[in-house]
């Protein structure tokens, strides 16, 4: 009954099976014939050309993303409470060579248009201050909200007009997509690059970064192997992510998450902080609640400390949870 994170998941038999398809002598690196349909897969998947890479972690795909967008004396627009920002230990700026990440207010870690202009008419255009050249946005964000399809075309719009690139960090882009209606296409129109989470809705050890401006491919080829993640049997990272876009698998796997953290929303009733919109629920507790729901085999999150005001926990739903695996904690929830 852990609910801490996706990402103590486990891998989803069909990645498994991938892997071990792929247990054969190819090319080493990634010009085996698994690596060389990654391409093909995630046109298919998004409708529109582009290129893509396998990574072994969602930072290493964030930070490269970082390092394509931005030289080392430019900065990336983010939320103040982004991934990037909080839990990567520096390494987009490391990536990119010192680049700056510049830190935006949002509610539930979203970024709204009107806020990065904002931002952006306050920078004077001189020598002495930080001259953005990206932004970056999380979606699902990191309070499990959900960018619409609008929401990211006004970022989109915003971004070409002043010459910047646009990152989407896609950990859970597949729970973001199945909120909405799984249509992937839309709701990356105008991003120039995503990173395409697998494992925590059930991958082992790949992660992707897509290109959709492919002219930013190229340069980070070379990075990817400076930074130690283009590994010699490249494969089996490529046969996991195939696994995941076969048959629509990341989404089936998303929408179970779904399903299940929306069982757990609606037994929560007001004690919600956020919405539940993809696989995340943030909720208010107090010390004794979060004990009482401990000693019966619930594991989650404490959402920062405990006071006598109460606080809080996060509880996440991963590709395994079903309706029967969720019910008894919200039942439990239900009746505090």
């Amino acid at each position: 009954m852990r609910f801490f994170s996706d990402n103590a998941a486990p891998v989803h038999p069909k990645v498994w099976e991938a892997m071990r398809g792929a247990d054969s002598l190819d090319t080493a690196y990634d010009g085996d014939r698994w690596s060389a349909r990654l391409d093909a897969a995630f046109s298919a998947v998004f409708g529109r050309e582009c290129r893509a890479m396998a990574v072994t972690t969602g930072t290493a795909a964030n930070a490269l993303a970082c390092a394509a967008m931005a030289e080392g004396h430019q900065g990336i627009l983010c939320h103040e409470e982004a991934h990037i920002e909080m839990d990567e230990a520096g390494a987009p700026g490391f990536y990119a060579g010192g680049a700056k990440l510049m830190l935006l207010p949002g509610a539930g870690a979203k970024i709204a248009p009107e806020t990065i202009a904002a931002r952006l008419d306050a920078i004077r255009p001189d020598v002495h201050q930080v001259q953005a050249a990206g932004i970056s946005i999380t979606n699902a964000t990191e309070y499990g909200l959900v960018y619409s399809a609008d929401e990211v075309a006004g970022i989109a719009a915003l971004a070409k007009a002043g010459g910047l690139k646009l990152h989407m960090d896609g950990a859970r882009f597949a729970n973001a997509a199945a909120r909405l209606d799984g249509d992937a296409r839309a709701v990356t129109e105008g991003v120039d690059l995503l990173s395409f989470g697998c494992v925590k809705n059930g991958g082992m050890s790949a992660e992707a970064l897509v290109f959709f401006d492919t002219d930013l491919y190229a340069a980070t080829d070379y990075r990817r192997k400076r930074a130690g993640h283009l590994l010699s049997k490249g494969r089996y990272l490529a046969a996991q992510i195939l696994a995941m876009l076969e048959d629509d698998l990341w989404l089936e796997n998303a929408r179970t998450a779904n399903a299940a953290a929306a069982m757990l929303g609606a037994a929560a009733g007001g004690r919600l902080l956020y919405p539940v919109e993809a696989n995340e629920i943030f909720l208010k507790l107090s010390a004794e609640e979060a004990a009482g729901l401990r000693n019966r085999g619930f594991d989650f999150y404490d959402w920062g400390p405990f006071s006598e005001e109460g606080g809080a926990a996060r509880l996440v739903t991963s590709w395994q949870h079903e309706a029967a695996d969720v019910q008894p904690l919200a039942d439990a929830i239900a009746a505090l």
